[in-house]
Formats: C-alpha cells, structure tokens, sequence
C-alpha cells in the first residue's frame, strides 16, 4: 500500500470550464503553465468538441484522481438528426444521412424511456479507450477497423429539453463509462432514423453540482495574484471524497500510519476511512479491518 504523507497543506481540485476546441490534455497543459507546472491530472476526458467541467487534481491530489473517475456526471446536449458521423460528433466523417423522421414530443419521450437504467452501448472508435495501449481514435483516423466491445452503463436521468425541426436537446445524468455520443446515435437509431450531437456540455461532476466552474482566464488571473485568495472552484480534495467516514488520528498514530505502521484497537466501522490530525488536517485514506486494525492506504 502506499504510505501517507505527513499531514501539509490539503491539495487542491481545481474545477475548469474547458473550452471549445480543446482537448482535456491541452486544456490540462494550459492549468499546468498558469500555475507554474506542478504535478496534475484531469478525471474524465472531455471532447474537443464538448465544453464544461473538467476537474483537474493538483499535486498529490492526483493520487486521489481514480474516486472522481467513478463518480456520476451530468450533460447537456443536442442531438442534430438525418446525419451519423464516424465520431458521433460533427469532428468526423458522415458514414450515413437519412431523412429527418417527423417525430413529436410524445415519441422522444417514450423512445428515452429505454435508455434509463442499466443499458449496453458500444463506445465510438472516435475515443480515448485503448487497444495495446493505443488510443482508438488513433486507429480510427488511421484507417484501421477495429472492434469495441458492448458495455453495461448506468442511466441515471435522461429528459427531453427541446424538440425543433431535426434538433433534440437532451440533459443526461449518467454513471462513470458513459457515451453520450453513443447515447445520442442509439436514440436517433431508436426513432428511426440517424443523428449526431451537435453541441455536448458536462454541467456537473458528483460531488459538484452546486459548485461554480474557472474558465482559462479566470485561473490566469487567479495565478497572477499569486493565489492570495482560494476561489470557489478550487476544492479542497478531501471535500471530493466525502462518501468516505472520516476519523481523527492521535499524534502518535498519525506518525506512525505515516512510517506505514498499523494503529490497533481502533473503535469503529471496518471500511475505508479519510485521515485527519487533531488540528483538522486531512492526510489520506486508511483501511480499517475488522478486528480494529488501521492501515494507511494513501
């Protein structure tokens, strides 16, 4: 297991707005040259062609990146019908059109009832998933033909917004894997026809929904202030692992879950559990056993 680090100053999730036209990684890169290049990572890959949040894990936040993956998230987007592309976005190729079914509200509604719940999707080839560790978008460009295989995703929400001449606009609260690419192109299939999204925004990362999103110029400036005040969008990363019980740790055990010793006699559920000093430092995750034994785990 790894060890925990003496307890320092809690490290930061920062809450991008990416922008349209970047990719996550670029978008990263940019985060990373604002603020002197430390050490970070972002959790869930954002198209280029899709805009909102991007949490972004800063130094050893990133050792704590693997909880946000999992975590659910919401969309908005449009799907545009009678053209399907390679990519499920406007980024790809048209492979089929098909005339615009005259649909009313009535139909889409009952079409989105089959994609609530557990559903299976194929991703898009256009994606960062990989093959012997290559991603495929870059076997699709290519040229070369590749099978990806169905998967189960979960569906939490999914609700028509609009309905205007061959737009859909659709807001998806799904769980970790999802496509919403794929989701638009199996719903447009399910209408009888084909379609692509038009426009993809991610509103929320659980557990952000309420919280506020920086945009590129909002962390430059930011930066320039040499960080003098915390904004909303910079969350502490403990606050991101709020599903775990939290316990405080006596002096002594905190030194010695550091040098990676066990703690006994420890009162309490067994499980996972976020470590905090007396003072109120948060300093990783532990492991309690069910004979009372704590370990660090990060």
């Amino acid at each position: 297991m790894t060890r925990a680090a003496m307890p320092t100053a809690t490290p930061l999730v920062l809450l991008l707005d990416k922008p349209l036209g970047l990719s996550s990684n670029a978008a990263l890169q940019r985060v990373r040259r604002m603020l002197g290049k430390p050490k970070a990572g972002h959790t869930g890959t954002l198209d280029p062609l899709a805009t909102g949040m991007l949490p972004i894990c800063l130094g050893e936040a990133t050792k704590f990146a693997g909880h946000l993956l999992s975590e659910k998230k919401s969309y908005h987007c449009t799907l545009k019908l009678g053209v399907e592309t390679a990519s499920g976005d406007a980024d790809a190729p048209v492979v089929c059109e098909l005339p615009v079914p005259a649909l009313d509200a009535d139909q889409v509604v009952a079409a989105l009832a089959r994609f609530r719940g557990v559903i299976r999707q194929t991703p898009p080839i256009y994606s960062a998933l990989k093959r012997d560790g290559v991603p495929l978008y870059r076997l699709a460009r290519a040229g070369e033909t590749v099978e990806v295989p169905e998967r189960e995703v979960m569906i939490h929400r999914l609700e028509l917004r609009r309905l205007a001449g061959d737009e859909i606009d659709l807001e998806v609260v799904c769980g970790s894997g999802t496509y919403i690419r794929s989701l638009g192109m199996d719903l447009a299939r399910a209408l009888d026809g084909v379609g692509h999204l038009s426009a993809l925004r991610r509103l929320w990362v659980s557990p952000f929904e309420q919280r506020p999103m920086a945009s590129l110029a909002d962390v430059e400036a930011w930066a320039a202030t040499a960080g003098e005040v915390t904004p909303a969008w910079l969350i502490p990363v403990d606050q991101t692992l709020c599903s775990i019980r939290a316990i405080t740790v006596a002096a002594d055990d905190v030194l010695a879950l550091c040098q990676g010793r066990a703690v006994a006699n420890l009162i309490g559920a067994a499980g996972s559990v976020r470590l905090y000093t007396t003072d109120g430092h948060f300093f990783g995750l532990g492991e309690v056993t069910d004979d009372g034994v704590l370990r660090a785990r990060r």
